[in-house]
């Protein structure tokens, strides 16, 4: 029968940007302006998996004839993207484009409110929803033979989170996850620093603070949410009670992949910058199973990782590391003998 190798061995290039491109802030800030421009993605609306909010999914299909009773052949790279990301996220741009040069097809699953589809039901988005995550490669399953996923920050956090829920279950064969804060409650700390409070936590709340009022709250909820300037009071006063969590610590301690990863059964890929600004505490090697390869780069900042080459700059490493991954992690032992 034929096994998965393993991918303890997994080696890839190195992240070595040049000395004045190795700032956190100039790494995590520079990608949303240099990215390629938003493929024409194809557009499906779903029911998620409450059967209430329609879920925007971008297709970025490779070149690829089928009957309608077949199931592509071509790899399908599916995206989950980060908090108030999209299909035009600067990563997502980066990776379609990347995944598509490859000849495989790309897709970008929105979480719920996200990609300029309103929410419908009383539930939005949450860093440990597993069971949506689910229902989204449940749907995929179906029309691709081969399914791998890729997650980055909340989403990757979603991602590992369900790799490890799921073990054997999990209906993609390898994933790989980007700048997850899998330790919520030490990611919130992080955030809560001088230039997370200035810089960073505007840009991300006040989107999310904008559609939470919306969402048929009493006067008294929208006031306090309009009083909210942190992220950790957000989700303290409409992300943990929205959820089900009886407070922000409980939604921070259940919502972590961090204790779960050791459970991981297929091949897992974490990429974590140590220089990441929104990050706290990330997995050692203690903390995961014999499954997962860690990649920890002196640089990058969050969901960064921007060289220069050629007099260009350059936004490859993260896209060619993870197919690099993919490819190696599914290779079986039949495989490498065919090839030997």
């Amino acid at each position: 029968m034929s096994t998965l190798k393993p991918t303890k061995d997994f080696s890839p290039a190195p992240f070595k940007p040049p000395f004045w491109l190795t700032n956190a802030h100039l790494q995590t800030i520079l990608p949303r302006f240099i990215a390629a421009k938003a493929p024409e993605y194809r557009r499906e609306l779903l029911k998620d998996s409450l059967d209430e909010s329609e879920i925007a999914y971008d297709f970025y299909d490779a070149d690829e004839t089928q009957t309608a009773e077949e199931k592509h052949q071509k790899p399908l790279v599916v995206l989950f993207h980060g908090m108030e990301g999209s299909s035009d996220s600067h990563y997502a741009r980066t990776l379609a484009h990347a995944v598509q040069h490859n000849g495989w097809h790309f897709v970008v699953v929105h979480f719920r409110s996200c990609g300029g589809v309103p929410v419908k039901g009383q539930v939005f988005y949450q860093a440990g929803d597993t069971i949506e995550v689910e229902h989204a490669l449940q749907y995929l399953n179906k029309q691709y033979q081969t399914v791998y996923s890729i997650g980055v920050s909340l989403g990757g956090n979603a991602l590992a989170k369900y790799m490890s829920e799921y073990g054997e279950a999990a209906l993609c064969q390898a994933a790989v996850v980007a700048s997850a804060p899998v330790d919520l409650i030490s990611s919130s700390q992080a955030m809560e620093r001088f230039l997370g409070r200035r810089i960073y936590t505007p840009y991300l709340l006040n989107p999310i603070v904008s559609k939470a009022i919306k969402n048929n709250l009493t006067e008294d909820e929208i006031k306090a949410i309009k009083a909210t300037n942190r992220i950790s009071e957000f989700d303290d006063i409409f992300t943990a009670p929205r959820h089900g969590f009886r407070s922000k610590n409980d939604y921070y301690y259940q919502a972590s992949a961090l204790p779960h990863l050791i459970h991981i059964t297929k091949p897992t890929l974490i990429i974590s910058a140590k220089d990441d600004p929104f990050l706290g505490a990330t997995a050692t090697r203690g903390d995961v199973s014999e499954h997962v390869t860690l990649i920890d780069t002196k640089h990058g900042g969050h969901i960064g990782f921007i060289n220069y080459r050629n007099r260009k700059f350059d936004l490859g490493w993260l896209p060619s590391t993870a197919m690099r991954f993919f490819v190696e992690a599914t290779k079986t032992d039949d495989d490498s003998a065919a090839s030997a």
